[in-house]
């Protein structure tokens, strides 16, 4: 475990499984549909590539930056979009690909904007939901894991640009970030 980690909240062993759990729904769900993943940079490219192989079927993908909490560690409140879809979206049913949802104030506003673009449908999925976290409520089709209001680290997710590189879901020290 890495020094600046209190604890190991998920393994690589339970992210897995709740990948492909999540896997296995969305080929069910959209059996026979063209389906668009568009990844939510950066913290969600280590959940995408993990769950696009837990998919079946043809899938597309893209990618979408945006910043709302800088080297913050928590949601500054507004939304900026860095890079943009290279593609239009109308013939596809999108599946928005996040690492966490917590204020849901970027997934309101990306929902709503991709929603102009006129997709056939649009559903979000996320690795880890901050139960009762929300600042806004947001629907989410797909949810792998629940967990608590802390800062966490690792499978992508991190604080300042460290951490992406560990294998584990873990709750980073309040001493880091204060």
């Amino acid at each position: 475990m890495h020094s600046d980690i209190v604890e190991i909240l998920f393994t690589e062993d339970e992210i897995a499984a709740a990948v492909r759990e999540m896997g296995a729904r969305i080929s069910a769900d959209y059996k026979g549909k063209k389906l668009l993943l568009v990844a939510i940079l950066k913290g969600s490219f280590v959940f995408m590539a993990d769950l696009i192989r837990c998919i079946e079927g043809d899938v597309e993908v893209d990618f979408m930056a945006v910043s709302s909490y800088g080297a913050e560690a928590k949601h500054s409140g507004v939304v900026r979009i860095n890079k943009d879809l290279e593609g239009l979206v109308e013939n596809y049913h999108v599946l928005l690909v996040e690492d966490i949802l917590d204020s849901g104030l970027t997934l309101t506003y990306l929902r709503k904007y991709l929603r102009s673009r006129n997709p056939q449908s649009l559903e979000i999925a996320t690795l880890l939901l901050k139960e009762g976290k929300q600042e806004v409520p947001v629907d989410c089709k797909y949810v792998g894991l629940l967990c608590p209001d802390a800062f966490l680290v690792g499978y992508g997710l991190d604080y300042a640009e460290r951490y992406r590189n560990l294998p584990y879901v873990g709750v980073l020290d309040p001493k880091i970030y204060v």
